[in-house]
């Protein structure tokens, strides 16, 4: 009977034995004697004592005496697990020697435990980092601290590089600039100095020969003999006037002034009056003019100029008659309408007032303003004669204009 029989038919392979190819079978069928020395080697193999570490599912049967030899009971930390030798089979030939106990194998040692390390000291708190000068972190330095010395590392990041300063490009800016600057106040310097040298601002040309026309020109020149008036009329009507008389230069009074001119000539000094008296073609119209020379400055004449009519001229101008003309029965109660102007640029005051040659009186004089507006239907209106006295006031100013620049083109 074979030892088969006692065997389970399945058989956990954690034994080393199971794991190696069966050996020949050495027993004696029943009732065959056995040979000699083998139940010598029987009984010798009986006395071994079987010594298994491993850890088992289940008992071994005491049947099937088993030798196995582990040479380790477990892998070591992080070793593959070792192969297990084979034990070789006892050959029948020879007699069975005892067997030495197997050694078990010397438990793998653990590793010891790591001794947890000592919490360390806590730092000494480091001395404040200065914010502005590393010269003030050098104080600090001969106090004792176990910390190492800060080490100042820029760790910032640019995001594009540094463009390369040119030295060139900001010189040539700042010279620039220095220049520009300089020609500015250069030029602010020089408009003050020359209005503070002239005492205001300068004169307009042929301001300064202005003051003397009223002795120094010929009377036909500052009167012409004849006016024309081109488109000067009612309804841009021509009109041509014809110089009746002149009378000689005259200091400043209410006897050649209206009232309100003279008031405001009195601060800035009046020099001289000219006056001429003119008819129109018809001869049905008179016309006296005249020319105010003042001793105001460009400033002063600027401010008359910009002044008001009501200040300038709020009342009509003398009127000048000549006895055996057709301006002889022109007076103060015939003055229908008047022209009052100041000039801007010259110190210069034209007046002019018209009125009927035949002495009709006007009981309302008008402004030559107000004589021109259209639907007017007073008599200085419809008789025109607000533009009579317009128009040879300024054919006078047109003269007079010419007269100062060719004196000041020759001086002499």
């Amino acid at each position: 009977m074979s030892t088969d029989a006692h065997r389970p038919a399945s058989r956990p392979t954690s034994r080393i034995s199971d794991l190696l190819p069966p050996a020949a079978d050495t027993e004696t069928p029943a009732g065959t004697a056995a040979p000699a020395g083998t139940a010598g080697a029987a009984g010798a193999a009986a006395e071994v004592p079987a010594v298994e570490t491993t850890a088992r599912l289940r008992p071994v049967q005491d049947s099937e005496p088993a030798v196995e030899r582990t040479t380790r009971l477990r892998p070591a930390r992080g070793d593959a697990p070792a192969p297990a030798r084979p034990v070789p089979p006892i050959p029948a030939s020879r007699p069975a020697r005892p067997l030495p106990p197997v050694p078990s194998a010397p438990p793998v040692p653990s590793a010891p435990p790591v001794p947890s390390a000592p919490p360390a000291p806590p730092a000494p708190l480091a001395p404040p980092r200065p914010e502005q000068s590393y010269g003030t972190y050098g104080a600090y330095a001969h106090r004792t601290s176990t910390a190492p010395p800060e080490t100042l590392v820029e760790t910032t990041t640019r995001l594009r590089p540094i463009r390369e300063r040119r030295v060139g490009r900001v010189v040539a800016a700042g010279v620039c600039l220095v220049l520009g600057l300089g020609l500015v106040g250069g030029a602010v310097a020089g408009a003050v100095l020359a209005a503070t040298d002239a005492g205001g601002p300068t004169e307009p040309e042929g301001y300064a020969e202005a003051r003397t026309l009223w002795h120094s020109v010929p009377v036909d020149t500052l009167f012409p003999r004849t006016l024309a008036g081109p488109g000067t009329g009612p309804g841009a009507a021509d009109r041509t006037w014809t110089r009746v008389v002149v009378a000689p230069d005259a200091p400043c009074s209410a006897t050649v002034l209206p009232k309100s001119l003279l008031t405001a000539l009195q601060p800035l000094g009046c020099e001289r009056v000219l006056r001429a008296t003119y008819t129109d073609a018809t001869a049905t119209s008179v016309i006296t003019v005249g020319l105010v020379f003042t001793q105001a400055d460009p400033t002063a004449t600027r401010e008359l100029a910009v002044r008001s009519s009501a200040a300038i001229g709020a009342d009509a101008p003398p009127a000048l008659s000549a006895p055996g003309t057709v301006a002889a029965r022109f007076g103060a109660a015939q003055r229908a309408s008047w022209w009052t102007r100041a000039l801007t640029d010259l110190p210069v005051v034209l007046t002019s007032v018209s009125g009927f040659a035949d002495g009709r009186p006007v009981t309302r004089p008008e402004p030559a303003e107000q004589a021109m507006a259209a639907g007017q239907t007073s008599a200085p209106a419809q008789a025109g004669l607000g533009h009579e006295a317009k128009g040879v006031a300024d054919r006078i100013e047109r003269g007079l204009r010419a007269t100062v620049t060719e004196a000041a083109k020759d001086p002499e």
